[in-house]
């Protein structure tokens, strides 16, 4: 049985990890995409293949990689029992944190594609470094343990 639960665990992490990639890989690329429709005029051509490549992205990739990142995170914790670990409850804040900066994102895409331009070029390449430095803290958290 210990067997089981440690081939069962290891599934887990394995596929939590992998789809923690592609969300992050989304993530990084979104705001990417926001600052090249910057370049083309609201209901251009241009700036409509930029829509449909965003709200691609955006449902093939990023929010069924989150969705997963979290059923297999949190089935993970509780397999384990580290939801008394402290360390858990500060990566889980980040987590949260980096979901909510998911969904602003998501909704300035949207706003994006409708023709509006609520972020400038210099604030999209500032808000791209948000899942990076929130990955940097959430992995020394996960490894180091430190509380």
């Amino acid at each position: 049985m210990q067997d089981l639960l440690l081939s069962i665990y290891l599934f887990l992490k394995s596929g939590h990890v992998i789809f923690m990639v592609f969300w992050l890989a989304g993530l990084f690329m979104l705001p990417r995409q926001c600052i090249y429709m910057l370049d083309h005029a609201p209901g251009s051509e241009g700036e409509a293949k930029w829509a449909v490549r965003m709200g691609k992205l955006r449902k093939i990739i990023l929010t069924p990689s989150m969705i997963i990142v979290w059923v297999l995170g949190l089935t993970m914790a509780a397999t384990q029992g580290f939801f008394s670990a402290g360390w858990l409850h500060a990566k889980l804040t980040l987590v949260l944190l980096l979901t909510g900066y998911h969904g602003w994102l998501v909704a300035q895409t949207k706003k994006m594609a409708r023709g509006e331009r609520p972020l400038t070029e210099a604030r999209l390449r500032l808000i791209g470094e948000v899942p990076g430095l929130l990955l940097i803290v959430i992995v020394l958290l996960v490894y180091l343990k430190p509380f």
